[in-house]
């Protein structure tokens, strides 16, 4: 395959996935001809930036990482933010964007408003996406693909759960927020976003989504992925609560350079290619 970049092209088969949220960034490197990950890394910003910013922390990651100062067969990038909608196809229109965002997230009307179809259950996933770095990522590489954080987190846990019967509570933890998933007999019965201080805040949180989906502490599972360990303070107090309390599994088929912290950490950036 070849990559055209604004001062070479050639070929290569390394492709590029980048991560990226108002509170720190990612990226990981494929090498396709060996399956293998070659490079995987995390970084936090100090608080929680604008999207200029973040531009700026991207720009200087790629004048200082020379790992990225190379041509790459595919981009991705991911953008992790709690501005999106899921909307069941049948009824999506696509000249209603902005309706499906406005009630419960913050827009304004210049904000560029778009979607991906996640087939597997049939949906719509409206969002906004930071214009400004699809912007710079075009003009560093040209064509790439980008996504909805929350896009390929639905799409890979829909795919575990295909075939299980049991109802499932997912939630995927970062350092200031985290996305939980319901799931039963392979459907998705909610997905939602939350901000939490405390480990009494993550838990109210995942205690009021089962009541409201009328689940049973005593018999759901809930299912840790993302940044966790089972001696955090989320993971004691979710066992506190819930009987049946576990971490989830990337199922990933990858070669590495370097491993992960886990094997449900990165679960989104790693399941991006």
């Amino acid at each position: 395959m070849t990559q055209k970049s604004n001062t070479i092209t050639k070929l290569t088969n390394q492709e590029l996935s980048i991560q990226l949220s108002l509170s720190g960034l990612s990226f990981c490197i494929l090498q396709k001809e060996t399956n293998t990950i070659s490079t995987l890394k995390e970084i936090d910003f100090d608080k929680k930036l604008n999207p200029l910013e973040v531009q700026d922390q991207l720009e200087h990651l790629f004048n200082t990482e020379s790992t990225l100062q190379k041509t790459f067969s595919k981009v991705y990038l991911i953008h992790e933010n709690e501005l999106s909608a899921l909307v069941p196809k049948p009824l999506f229109n696509e000249d209603c964007l902005a309706d499906y965002l406005k009630f419960n997230s913050k827009i304004l009307k210049s904000d560029f408003i778009t979607f991906d179809n996640i087939d597997i259950n049939d949906s719509v996933n409206v969002y906004v996406p930071y214009v400004n770095i699809n912007n710079f990522i075009y003009e560093k590489f040209g064509a790439f693909i980008f996504k909805h954080f929350s896009t390929v987190l639905i799409q890979q846990i829909l795919h575990i759960e295909k075939n299980s019967d049991t109802p499932k509570l997912y939630a995927h933890i970062t350092s200031d927020h985290f996305e939980i998933l319901a799931t039963e007999k392979g459907k998705l019965m909610l997905y939602n976003t939350f901000e939490f201080n405390t480990k009494e805040d993550f838990i109210y949180y995942v205690l009021f989504t089962a009541e409201q989906l009328k689940l049973n502490p005593e018999t759901f599972n809930l299912i840790f992925i993302g940044d966790v360990v089972e001696d955090s303070d989320l993971y004691q107090i979710a066992y506190k609560y819930i009987r049946h309390v576990s971490f989830g599994k990337r199922y990933d088929n990858y070669n590495y350079a370097s491993s992960p912290k886990s094997g449900y950490s990165n679960f989104t950036i790693i399941n991006s290619f």
